[in-house]
């Protein structure tokens, strides 16, 4: 059993940065790929990017390439998301997941079995 946690959301001005935090515990994750995932108030959760076990390989939605990076510290056991330019349509409960399948790049949310709370992030204009 993994739980994940994530932390460090926020209200942030539109071309701010902020970094989420997802804590994983349960279960020492440096073997499976972590995704970051998004659901804005009546839209479906959307991929947003995700990292492989080792963390050399990084893949991103194309509305967030350039602006966010995915890294983690398995030795914390931790994953993060940088976002930087934030732009309004950023606003979004940000989630992290667990890919619990070896060897592929998870893009849909119906590939992770294990999801965090979530953390919200608004970005005013």
């Amino acid at each position: 059993q993994v739980q994940l946690v994530e932390s460090g959301g926020a209200l942030v001005q539109g071309g701010g940065s902020l970094r989420l935090s997802c804590a994983a515990s349960g279960r020492t994750i440096s073997s499976f790929a972590m995704g970051w995932f998004r659901q804005a108030p009546g839209k479906e959760r959307e991929f947003v990017g995700t990292i492989n076990g080792n963390g050399n390989s990084t893949t991103y939605a194309d509305s967030v390439k350039g602006r966010f990076a995915i890294s983690r510290d398995n030795a914390k056991n931790m994953v993060y998301l940088q976002m930087s330019n934030l732009k309004p349509e950023d606003t979004a409960v940000y989630y992290c997941a667990l890919d619990p399948q070896l060897g592929r790049v998870a893009v849909h949310a119906s590939e992770y079995f294990y999801w965090g709370q979530g953390t919200q992030v608004t970005v005013d204009p």
